[in-house]
């Protein structure tokens, strides 16, 4: 069998810090959709349920 070697890239610092701001700017982004879904739900909870009392 033949053997690949794989290329490899390798980041500079620059592109690393880049990377990583980009990655918490993701990871801010999607708590913020949770929690705004989270609220949504328990908006549309405490609704139904007072209009049923």
């Amino acid at each position: 069998m033949v053997e690949k070697k794989l290329e490899t890239v390798t980041l500079t610092e620059r592109q690393k810090k880049a990377q990583r701001g980009r990655s918490i700017a993701i990871g801010v982004a999607l708590a913020v959709l949770v929690v705004i879904f989270y609220i949504a739900t328990i908006v549309k909870f405490a609704h139904n349920l007072s209009g049923k009392m």
